[in-house]
């Protein structure tokens, strides 16, 4: 009777183990069924390395620009953003931040010089301001390129100079995405022309047959032209 008993014990024994087993295999392969599910989390955003030196050219700083605007840093929503291309055209035109970057992509190390003394060595990327000009179709009539941004900022370019010399409506500086307080999402490289020509946090770009139209500084007595070999302030 006692070997009986034994018997039975064991066989209990091993019941309750096999089942233990099926168990811990059903509960680890609905752990991994609820792993393969879950959504991966985002990615992280890493900033970009700004680069000091470009085929042997040394770069300046990005913070050796200074930020300055008459209104302060423009923080401008990248969703609802869009630029417009207007005034003197075959049609009037509507871009997204996106859209503009699918346009061709140029880079150029371009010196910023600001009246007040100081100036800077950068290698800019962005798209040809003429390139989103064309796709408006600039009317015959048109000589003259205003610029607008976030802040009511103005300023003006002649549009002969704009085509002539491959101005870049810039996205990156020293191969860093602008950040706000550099101009994000655009900045113009008006090269050869003193720092206020180089307008920031641009929404709109119009064609225009006004050669004498007159900017924010322009308007307080700096040159219209802004050369930098020219005088800095109206004579």
């Amino acid at each position: 009777m006692s070997q009986k008993i034994s018997t039975k014990l064991l066989l209990a024994v091993i019941a309750i183990m096999a089942f233990v087993v099926v168990f811990l295999i059903w509960q680890s392969e609905k752990n991994n069924s609820e792993l393969m599910i879950q959504p991966n989390p985002p990615a992280t955003q890493l900033g970009g390395v700004e680069v000091r030196e470009y085929q042997g050219e040394k770069l300046s700083a990005i913070a050796d620009v200074k930020d300055q605007g008459i209104k302060g840093v423009q923080n401008i929503d990248i969703n609802t953003y869009s630029l417009q291309i207007t005034g003197l055209v075959n049609q009037s035109k509507s871009f997204t931040y996106d859209q503009v970057l699918q346009l061709p992509k140029y880079s150029k190390v371009v010196d910023l010089n600001c009246v007040e003394g100081w100036s800077a060595k950068i290698l800019w990327e962005g798209v040809q301001v003429k390139d989103l000009i064309d796709s408006a179709g600039p009317q015959a009539e048109a000589n003259t390129v205003i610029f607008y941004a976030q802040d009511g900022y103005t300023t003006s370019l002649p549009l002969d100079y704009i085509q002539k010399n491959n101005i870049l409506l810039a996205y990156k500086m020293n191969d860093v995405v602008l950040s706000p307080a550099k101009g994000f999402p655009f900045q113009l490289v008006a090269e050869q022309k003193w720092g206020y020509k180089w307008i920031k946090w641009v929404t709109k770009i119009e064609l225009s047959n006004d050669p004498n139209y007159k900017g924010y500084w322009e308007s307080n007595g700096y040159n219209n032209d802004g050369d930098l070999k020219g005088p800095k302030l109206e004579q």
